[in-house]
């Protein structure tokens, strides 16, 4: 598969996350985009209102000689878990997809700021990795020398790496992000039988309209262990329907 085939497989939000990030970032390094007004501050943002920053730090990654890997690793991420994720298990609903980059860019922000990290690549990815591994828990992955380990591991391994080799809670801030939205989206609901806080708005739907037919549901959400609810004087029986993505 040549390389423009293979770009224009990629899931149409995964194409776009990647495309501007890569595009952004190599901006930035030959000096085409003034790095000083890329990235995140607390400061800049809520006092002099940049709010332009809370979306470039979500798209630029402060590339050098020192960092060239670890962005290149990032972007095989993209291309692999949130592929896979928007490609098998939001398939046939695009929007519910975009409304999850909404959310966990939403939150990286607010980590961002709460521990004032100035780029949010990381978090982003982690989080969106985290999501797809709790969906495939049993999957078994390969890393780094060969090693293979179920997939539930590896959002904690990444954040280990990180926090001994670059002292950097970014990763542990990805997890936390990506678990906010794994329980509100399918623990919270679907296990425990609460309501449902992460519909999708109308607005994103019409963006982004929903796919009929095609196979989707590749990750599986927990099943519910919450007791059946009585329906009371009704004659159709009780009990809820646990609706799947």
């Amino acid at each position: 598969m040549d390389a423009g085939t293979w770009y224009h497989s990629l899931p149409r939000f995964t194409r776009y996350w990647l495309t501007a990030t890569i595009g952004m970032s190599l901006l930035c390094r030959f000096g085409l985009l003034p790095m000083e007004y890329m990235y995140l501050s607390r400061e800049l943002v809520l006092t002099r209102l940049q709010l332009w920053r809370c979306i470039t730090s979500l798209f630029v990654f402060p590339l050098s000689g020192a960092t060239g890997f670890h962005f290149l690793i990032n972007c095989y991420f993209i291309t692999q878990y949130s592929k896979n994720l928007e490609k098998d298990q939001y398939a046939r609903s695009p929007s519910d997809y975009l409304y999850l980059l909404i959310i966990t860019a939403v939150l990286a922000n607010l980590g961002g700021m709460l521990f004032n990290v100035y780029f949010l690549m990381d978090m982003l990815v982690v989080a969106i990795t985290y999501i797809w591994c709790q969906l495939n828990k049993e999957v078994i992955v390969s890393f780094w020398f060969g090693s293979r380990f179920k997939a539930m591991y590896l959002p904690w391994v990444l954040a280990g790496i990180e926090l001994v080799f670059h002292g950097s809670l970014a990763s542990l801030v990805g997890i936390f992000n990506g678990h906010v939205y794994y329980f509100l989206k399918f623990q919270y609901p679907q296990e425990l039988g609460g309501n449902a806080f992460l519909e999708t708005p109308e607005f994103l739907k019409r963006i982004a309209p929903d796919v009929s037919g095609g196979i989707s549901g590749f990750g599986i959400p927990p099943e519910s262990r919450a007791p059946p609810r009585q329906a009371a004087n009704s004659a159709w029986g009780h009990g809820t329907a646990l609706g799947r993505n």
